[in-house]
């Protein structure tokens, strides 16, 4: 069965999922919209988005010194109470962040981190490697090139060091419907001796 842009629309509508998630579960489900709303709910990612507008002013500080003490990282994470922040959930994701930030070197949190001068420069070069062919490969090789650089340099975006078949921002959802509450990566910085 075909999945239409209509049934994702009316899936997120009704569990508020993403539009991927969406997709995903329909294709899944074999285009069963009820059966779809179920997987979603089971995966909690309902939930989870729901709570991603909600405020989150606690939470803490992570860290991570690499063996040798050459390379580190330090990350804010936040959430909303007090209470997650001390958790050992809590606190293990804020040092799994720390870790990742010191074995991937991003440059950003999120996609939207990104100065908009570095896309467009970014862009102009994908364009003009790719000049002569059709105007729709161009755009297939741009697309590309975006979403390896974002895969390369934006933390949420990166494949887990841990486990490459889950992006960062696929482990935080999953806390997020674990812990029951939004968290939130506000930014980090990451220190290299001579570096």
């Amino acid at each position: 069965m075909e999945i239409t842009a209509q049934m994702v629309k009316d899936l997120r509508a009704l569990t508020g999922a993403g539009v991927l998630d969406c997709r995903k579960t329909l294709e899944l489900a074999g285009g069963d919209f009820d059966k779809a709303a179920a997987l979603l709910r089971e995966k909690g990612l309902v939930s989870a988005s729901k709570k991603s507008e909600r405020v989150a002013n606690e939470g803490l500080i992570g860290h991570y010194v690499h063996t040798g003490s050459k390379v580190a990282a330090l990350i804010e994470v936040n959430c909303e109470s007090d209470f997650v922040a001390r958790t050992e959930d809590f606190q293990a994701i804020c040092k799994e962040l720390a870790m990742q930030i010191v074995a991937t070197k991003p440059n950003w949190v999120r996609v939207e981190d990104v100065p908009a001068e570095q896309v467009a420069q970014l862009k102009a070069e994908a364009e003009a490697e790719a000049a002569g062919k059709p105007a729709q490969i161009v755009e297939r090789i741009v697309e590309g090139k975006l979403v390896k650089f974002y895969e390369e340099n934006c933390l949420m975006e990166q494949a887990y060091i841990k486990d490459e078949s889950v992006k960062i921002k696929d482990l935080i959802t999953a806390k997020i419907a674990k812990l029951g509450e939004n968290i939130i990566v506000r930014r980090f910085a990451r220190l290299e001796i001579g570096g």
